[in-house]
């Protein structure tokens, strides 16, 4: 059994195996409901178009011959072997997607963690790493923990919960694990996106400490089905859960804008099956914003995400966070130029939406109390209503993302790129982002007076906003001007990027890399600053 009350991935895989074959037998036993073999050769397709252009490794070979051998059943099974097959199909995916959690890996990760961060940031051999005996404090000085700790620590006491964070990095899963053991609470148990399990430098940790498998290439509904009963099942099961509504990590820089419903509607789900079983349990949900002055991969997700809304005249780079290298360099940097990142938690809600207050109670919009088993009744009796239920969830994610905006924190980076941004829009009078992106060189220098002038009246618009309570700000943007704003984004834009983002060349500012800096200014899109048009475009599904 892992930390906490919750039950263990045995006995979650065992359950969810279960309810999910359970559930598509009673689907095609009612009429109009579709037959066994019509789900079978579902998964067949998606599968067999997924593999078209997977790696040739060892998975995708087992994959094909697995579905070679269900192929060639399928024309002759008989009804028990078509519900064999389907069993067979659904714990193969439960078994793709459980994780492992193993206790002597935990203790040895929150001991080594906060030593290793540290050492990292500041540049200590091994040998020094372990005689280091400030390692946590070194790490806690960079990593800010904010907002409504206690709230979570509260309701974290009262029943389930599912974190709920912004997404703008590899990195932060590591850095919300650790804050976790800060908050002194139990592990979570998370999803991990395939492309983390092949990271030597993480995957031994996500193998050992809960996290379990999303494949983001599987488009077969019956495993994006399956992955969410596991959720489900893990929650009723007394497991705080990890989330990431806004599904992969932001590649434009950008707060999300609109959460992912998939996975978020599991605790909804958890707290149903919860009442129709006769427990009072809850879950809640918390959202969390993690704000960085700068980002590990930033360069590789602005240039995925222009090449996607801009076509071909972007490519894609190496993905910076795939090498180890890469990792202890940021890690230094932001040590060396002295950044904080923020982890800010905001205050829970229930599956609905709704707030709630320190006892676990949830409020309406004036701040009474209401019984959220009353969004599940139905002529008195809790009811599954797919389409009600999932209005509920679309509910709850535009709280979240009001949440993340409220406490999402701006710091000296993104305010120099946007006010630096802005001006440069202003004078090269682009028809469009991709021709203002290309129009921004070395060429382009901006005084760096009218750059500080702009910064001022930002910073002024910044503080009015977080005053009217939609936005949080760093200290180095409180009680300060546009000049120290300008040299502290200096800093940071100067440093850890292979380019400098942004340089000072006598008295003006030379924009290296306009990519990061559109990248950097989006931190701060949508809150309508400054008078700017909205300069970031609708990516497509991610």
């Amino acid at each position: 059994m892992q930390p906490g009350t919750g039950w263990d991935e045995a006995h979650i895989a065992s359950e969810v195996v279960a309810r999910k074959v359970e559930r598509i037998l009673r689907d095609a036993s009612v009429d109009g409901g579709r037959g066994l073999g019509a789900v079978i050769n579902e998964t067949l397709y998606h599968e067999r178009v997924r593999l078209q252009g997977a790696p040739d490794d060892e998975r995708t070979r087992a994959d094909g011959a697995f579905h070679a051998r269900v192929r060639r059943d399928l024309p002759h099974a008989t009804p028990a072997r078509q519900r064999a097959l389907v069993r067979e199909i659904v714990a193969r995916y439960v078994g793709e997607i459980t994780g492992h959690f193993d206790p002597r890996v935990y203790r040895f990760a929150t001991r080594v963690l906060p030593y290793a961060l540290s050492g990292l940031m500041q540049g200590f051999s091994p040998s020094a790493l372990l005689g280091e005996l400030r390692g946590a404090s070194h790490l806690d000085e960079h990593l800010l923990l904010e907002g409504e700790v206690e709230g979570l620590q509260g309701v974290a006491a009262l029943g389930t919960v599912i974190l709920a964070p912004t997404h703008s990095s590899n990195l932060d899963s590591l850095l919300i694990g650790y804050a976790i053991y800060r908050m002194k609470l139990p592990p979570l148990l998370y999803g991990a996106g395939l492309n983390l399990f092949s990271n030597p430098l993480t995957s031994f940790f996500m193998h050992n400490l809960g996290a379990y498998t999303v494949d983001r290439r599987k488009a077969d509904p019956l495993y994006r089905e399956t992955l969410k009963e596991y959720a489900t099942v893990a929650l009723e099961g007394g497991r705080h859960n990890l989330f990431f509504p806004g599904g992969t990590r932001s590649r434009s820089g950008e707060i999300e804008s609109r959460a992912k419903l998939g996975l978020l509607g599991a605790g909804l789900a958890a707290y149903r099956h919860s009442l129709l079983r006769g427990s009072a349990a809850r879950v809640f949900v918390v959202p969390c914003t993690i704000s960085y002055p700068l980002v590990l991969e930033a360069a590789s997700l602005v240039r995925s995400f222009l090449q996607e809304t801009g076509r071909s005249a972007y490519v894609v780079v190496e993905d910076e966070s795939s090498r180890a290298q890469r990792w202890v360099d940021f890690l230094r940097g932001i040590a060396a130029l002295d950044l904080r990142v923020h982890v800010r938690i905001g205050r829970a809600l229930d599956p609905f939406g709704d707030e709630v207050d320190a006892q676990g109670g949830s409020l309406d919009p004036r701040g009474r109390p209401i019984d959220p088993r009353r969004y599940l009744l139905r002529d008195g009796a809790v009811t599954e209503d797919p389409a009600r239920d999932a209005e509920y969830t679309r509910a709850l994610g535009r709280r979240l993302v009001e949440s993340w905006r409220r406490d999402s924190v701006a710091l000296p980076t993104s305010a120099l790129a946007f006010a630096l941004m802005d001006v440069l829009r202003r004078d090269l009078a682009q028809p469009d982002l991709y021709r203002l992106l290309r129009a921004i060189g070395a060429d382009t220098p901006v005084d760096t007076a009218r750059v500080e002038a702009a910064v001022d009246r930002l910073l002024a618009e910044l503080q009015a906003l977080e005053r009217a309570g939609g936005i949080q700000l760093g200290d180095g943007l409180r009680a300060t001007d546009g000049r120290d704003v300008v040299d502290r984004g200096l800093r940071g834009l100067g440093a850890y990027h292979a380019t400098p983002v942004v340089e000072r060349r006598g008295a003006q500012l030379v924009v290296l890399d306009a990519d990061l800096l559109f990248f950097y200014r989006n931190r701060l899109e949508g809150y309508g600053l400054l008078g700017a048009p909205r300069l970031c475009p609708a990516a497509g599904p991610r």
